[in-house]
């Protein structure tokens, strides 16, 4: 998660002046980490995410975690619901959580207009971004399975043997 913010927030920066957007690989992440791992752990990891990117930009404090962890939290209750295949379902995790975000700032927005950025949904930012994050979400979920020894948590079958 700390490369990813680190990474969106540096190199892909410039992606901003040519189409508008940036993709939110520490979103799809925490969305990869949660569905395999449940909402705990969606929970733990979007606030931890959300802290370190609200400390690299310029976001009000406490911003990207409250919407991060709802959304870790969310996804995370629909671990083991579906069958997590290769391509269309981290498309449609990730474009729901993308949604998700935008509608969470939206209704913050409400309450801090002066404070809380709010997406437009007639923005060109916002269908950018989106698909950004929905046509790279199989590409990272496919590489983020290569290190599931490290991003899976192990637990205990009855007989007491590391699943």
């Amino acid at each position: 998660m700390v490369l990813a913010a680190l990474l969106q927030s540096t190199v892909l920066s410039p992606l901003r002046a040519h189409i508008n957007a940036v993709p939110d690989i520490a979103l799809i992440i925490l969305v990869f980490t949660a569905y395999v791992n449940g909402s705990m752990t969606g929970q733990l990891n979007g606030f931890f995410s959300g802290i370190m990117i609200d400390f690299i930009s310029s976001a009000p404090l406490g911003l990207n975690p409250l919407v991060r962890t709802l959304t870790g939290a969310l996804t995370g209750l629909f671990k083991g619901t579906f069958f997590l295949d290769i391509f269309f379902l981290p498309m449609i995790l990730c474009a729901c959580a993308t949604m998700f975000k935008v509608l969470i700032m939206f209704l913050l927005n409400f309450v801090f207009p002066e404070t809380v950025p709010a997406y437009s949904f007639l923005s060109l930012t916002l269908w950018s971004e989106l698909g950004l994050n929905t046509f790279l979400a199989p590409i990272i979920f496919a590489f983020l399975k290569l290190f599931s020894f490290l991003l899976v948590e192990q637990g205990e079958r009855a007989d007491g043997r590391r699943i």
